[in-house]
């Protein structure tokens, strides 16, 4: 049998050591392993016979002499099962002579040639994307872009006579985030956020100001001077319930996902926002009482009750996004592990989120799955230190800790 065919059909390698109180040669030690293993096993595993099946291969021997005593390895390629490998392994050291020597023979390892195989594949494939990734030029990437901008353009729709850019939940959500211009609508639109719409100016058209009285409005704006005065015009025209700004001298529709997360979680009431920023001048303040008493519910007592005001602020904006991303499982029976950015990372099945959150290693921020929550569900899910369960219904909660959050359609 040639080489070639023994790498394909082989295994395991059967390596063991031998040492022999004499000089002996190579054919001696074959001779040795074929003879004194003959008839100890059954026929099934005689090795002239495997041999000559293929189902070992050549036997290889390394051996060298030195001060009269030999020392060295023998190697047998194997396409046995495992359990008749490890048998012809063991009955290698039955072997007490070769030639007209004494010898012992010690079986060191048996390797896997499989797994071998299954090292290099995977290193070869980290080889193969890296250099895929590396030739992705600036033309490709562009044109990707181009196709990304051209999808999400795609689902911006439009609100009111000036024909807004807006996201596709502005019409149905309760809870509405305002922001300066399309670009920006087009950046939260990437990250999952649809109920924005853009006032496309520092002047803010009327019909954003009439939406806000109707909505719970977040003003997100700019960090430069630009979003400030589009926030003052808000202020005096609309209804705005909570602020958030990007970070100073960004820009909205330069945002990374996790930079507008953190800057929707870290939104204030308007009342916090302007007694921490003088944005308006003193005159500015007294012609804005008006807006001042639309906020006094969440004004008042401020400092003894400040994480109580907080907690429903953080939870607006994100109960809406959960909700838009959970209506992207409806009816697939499937669902998924998202950590504290949102990202997804694991993809379930509904009959086996249990288990699936059961098994959950490292971080995990949020479950979401096209089904029912439970009191089993609630159990785990707190236990792995899960923070959001969110899924169309939730049956028979008696006990709900107060870490975990619950956020269903219903």
């Amino acid at each position: 049998m040639g080489k070639g065919e023994e790498l394909t059909t082989t295994k395991y390698l059967i390596h063991a050591q031998i040492t022999a109180n004499g000089i002996v040669e190579k054919p001696d030690v074959v001779g040795a392993v074929f003879g004194q293993t003959e008839g100890l096993l059954s026929n099934d595993l005689d090795l002239r016979e495997l041999q000559r099946t293929g189902r070992i291969g050549r036997i290889q021997v390394n051996i060298h002499s030195n001060s009269g005593r030999a020392k060295g390895e023998i190697v047998i390629p194997s396409s046995l099962d495992r359990v008749e490998t490890a048998i012809l392994a063991a009955s290698l050291e039955t072997i007490n002579r070769v030639g007209p020597c004494e010898a012992e023979i010690q079986t060191l390892k048996v390797e896997d040639v499989r797994a071998v195989k299954r090292e290099q594949v995977v290193n070869r494939a980290k080889e193969i994307y890296k250099n895929m990734v590396e030739s992705v030029g600036p033309a490709s990437m562009k044109m990707i872009e181009e196709v990304r901008e051209a999808m999400r353009a795609h689902e911006i729709s439009e609100y009111g006579d000036e024909r807004l850019p807006a996201g596709p939940s502005i019409h149905t959500s309760d809870a509405i985030i305002v922001v300066e211009g399309r670009s920006d609508v087009l950046n939260l639109l990437k990250y999952g956020i649809k109920n924005t719409v853009a006032v496309e100016g520092v002047s803010v058209p009327q019909a954003i100001g009439d939406l806000s009285k109707k909505r719970t409005t977040t003003a997100f704006v700019d960090g430069d001077r630009g979003g400030e005065l589009i926030l003052k015009e808000l202020l005096q025209i609309g209804e705005v319930d909570y602020i958030t700004r990007a970070p100073k001298g960004k820009e909205v529709e330069d945002l990374e996902k996790d930079e507008v997360l953190v800057a929707l979680r870290d939104k204030v009431p308007t009342a916090q926002f302007l007694a921490n920023h003088n944005i308006f001048n003193e005159k500015s303040k007294n012609d804005n009482k008006r807006h001042d008493r639309r906020n006094k519910k969440q004004h008042n007592k401020y400092g003894r009750q400040q994480q109580r005001v907080e907690e429903p602020v953080i939870e607006d904006d994100e109960v809406t996004l959960m909700k838009d991303m959970l209506k992207e499982f409806e009816g697939t029976g499937s669902g998924a592990i998202l950590d504290e950015a949102l990202n997804m990372t694991k993809e379930v099945e509904v009959e086996e989120i249990y288990e699936e959150i059961k098994n959950i290693e490292g971080t995990a921020d949020t479950v979401i799955f096209d089904g029912v929550i439970s009191q089993r569900l609630v159990d785990v899910a707190s236990q792995k230190g899960i923070k959001r369960l969110v899924a169309f219904n939730s049956v028979n909660i008696v006990k709900k800790p107060h870490d975990l959050q619950l956020i269903t359609i219903d």
